[in-house]
């Protein structure tokens, strides 16, 4: 899997911009009314990112986020008395961050810029904390970017992690089952479908549907989209296996999320969330 491949889909799918409607210019007013709209979407749909936030102890606390997005976590660091460093594997991240933090005139900054977690332009022991909300399960190399994370991090430092969480329903019943069984079922029935559905057909005719349905393909485009390069999902070993320089401190699960069936008012995320909340510290070297 090559990282430009990734950082393409990403550079032209900002994280999350579609969902509310992404900016049609560059002016100020724009950029405000897309901020507020998209931080207002984020955190009403998905809470538990604050309660997260509200969790970690930020206040004088170097911090690294790594996938930066719309700025929206940054900007709640910042908030919380974190001396916010961000990296992304794409320009258009970094420029919207930026533009954030000058509207905002937040000022506990340091660094912001277009960077690989496979190699992050900082020194040995940098930070107190690193963040990464939904982003190291897009990384093929994983086990290179996490030993990158541990080398930038202080020897008591702690990583903040979302990952994608394999004992879910959205992974177990909806992407496993439920998307799969309808595609086929289109594919064979020759329905052209609509938006996502006659992306994901589009996608199947030349491999062939059942190539197409394949677990070991079909999990990279069902998560983020039907163009969408890599991702991969978690269970407690994997983050163990995935994550060898560190220890696990607590993993809990978040967001009950299995579209297109209707569970969010389902009181299970604990059971079976969508979103791995792991803590980890770097281990003790010997």
């Amino acid at each position: 899997m090559l990282e430009n491949e990734i950082k393409d889909f990403w550079q032209t799918h900002p994280c999350g911009a579609e969902l509310v409607g992404d900016l049609t210019d560059e002016t100020i007013d724009e950029y405000e009314h897309f901020f507020e709209r998209y931080d207002r979407y984020r955190y009403t749909k998905e809470p538990h990112i604050l309660d997260q936030l509200d969790r970690m102890d930020l206040k004088g606390k170097r911090v690294l986020e790594i996938g930066i997005g719309q700025g929206a976590d940054a900007e709640q660091i910042e908030l919380r008395g974190g001396i916010y460093s961000g990296v992304d594997l794409t320009d258009e991240a970094v420029k919207r961050v930026k533009t954030r933090f000058a509207i905002k005139a937040r000022k506990s900054w340091e660094r912001v810029e277009q960077a690989s977690a496979l190699d992050l332009p900082f020194d040995d022991s940098s930070f107190d904390l690193v963040y990464s909300f939904g982003v190291l399960h897009h990384i093929p190399e994983i086990r290179h970017a996490q030993a990158e994370i541990a080398r930038v991090l202080r020897a008591e430092g702690r990583l903040y992690v979302m990952l994608y969480a394999k004992r879910s329903l959205n992974y177990m019943l909806s992407i496993s089952i439920a998307r799969r069984l309808g595609l086929l079922a289109m594919y064979l029935l020759g329905i052209k479908g609509e938006g996502i559905y006659a992306a994901h057909l589009g996608n199947a005719r030349p491999l062939g549907i059942m190539q197409y349905l394949r677990m070991s393909n079909f999990i990279h485009v069902s998560t983020d989209g039907p163009h969408n390069p890599y991702s991969k999902v978690y269970s407690h070993s994997d983050v163990e296996r995935d994550f060898p320089d560190f220890e696990i401190v607590s993993v809990r699960k978040e967001f009950m999320h299995a579209p297109p069936l209707p569970v969010s008012w389902l009181p299970l995320a604990r059971l079976l969330g969508w979103h791995l909340m792991v803590e980890l510290t770097p281990r003790k070297k010997t």
